[in-house]
């Protein structure tokens, strides 16, 4: 189907046609994340085992660096890991969309008189669910591992900021789903993007001790501001500067990204 015919049709529908069909494509991605529980491991797994791996492997020694070793630890890392679940959870929207190319799902849904925004946005919906569970087995972990939440509503805004930053970097890795030629592709370009951002950030760690040119790349980071952001919402401290960062990112990104995501997905044969 050529992009003009595409366009002429999502035209034709109105706002509760596109509602509707993004409903139901909601409704059909998770009966299928139903019928496929293992599609959710990610999800529940990675927020077990990475809070109780940074906690019990540098806690201590990075705790101590903080003044309070262990304790003072588990509040500075549990935030922060609130930013890696949304860029982690992200990327699964990229594989999931790369795969539905490849088995024929997109042609079958191209071929049904239905909005095309609405085959990302449900997309979108769905992978936020995740990262809302993901990120709620995080805070349950640390919870049980002695994290303290000092301001409920703090935590809210940190939970719907994460979910803002990472809905913008959902666009990114639709990109990379419909351009890349295989969900391993797209899952090595991922990693190649995602691992400098969190180790290059002050996620895990503080980044006064890194070296000055790492010191000036994380003050860049948007990472380094959704983590700062998140702790300061969560246990205290600044947040201001960190949270018009973290929103600037966001809106950067989408306002680059979401364009370029829709117009491959329409014009992909």
């Amino acid at each position: 189907m050529s992009a003009t015919a595409v366009t002429t049709t999502d035209a034709r529908i109105p706002l509760r046609g596109h509602l509707r069909h993004t409903g139901a494509l909601v409704r059909r991605n998770l009966l299928w994340i139903r019928q496929d529980p293992e599609s959710m491991f990610d999800a529940v797994l990675f927020p077990v085992v990475f809070t109780l791996l940074f906690v019990y492997v540098f806690g201590g020694s990075i705790g101590q660096a903080l003044g309070g070793g262990q304790e003072a630890y588990v509040q500075y890392v549990v935030p922060g890991l609130m930013a890696m679940m949304g860029m982690n959870m992200a990327m699964g929207v990229g594989t999931g969309f790369n795969q539905d190319f490849n088995t024929g799902v997109m042609d079958r849904f191209r071929s049904l008189p239905i909005g095309r925004g609405s085959v990302l946005f449900a997309k979108i919906a769905v992978e936020l669910f995740r990262m809302f569970i993901a990120t709620t087995i995080m805070l349950v972990v640390g919870v049980l591992v002695g994290f303290d939440i000092e301001n409920w509503t703090g935590l809210l805004a940190a939970v719907g900021l994460a979910a803002v930053f990472g809905t913008a970097l959902m666009w990114v890795f639709i990109t990379l789903g419909v351009v890349m030629k295989n969900a391993q592709s797209v899952q090595a370009m991922g990693f190649l993007v995602l691992v400098p951002l969190q180790f290059g950030s002050s996620i895990f760690a503080p980044t006064a001790s890194m070296p000055n040119w790492l010191q000036n790349f994380t003050d860049y980071n948007p990472l380094s501001a959704l983590a700062d952001a998140a702790r300061g919402l969560m246990v205290g401290g600044p947040v201001a500067h960190a949270l018009w960062v973290t929103l600037a990112w966001s809106v950067a990104i989408t306002a680059v990204m979401a364009p370029i995501a829709v117009h491959k997905f329409r014009t992909k044969n």
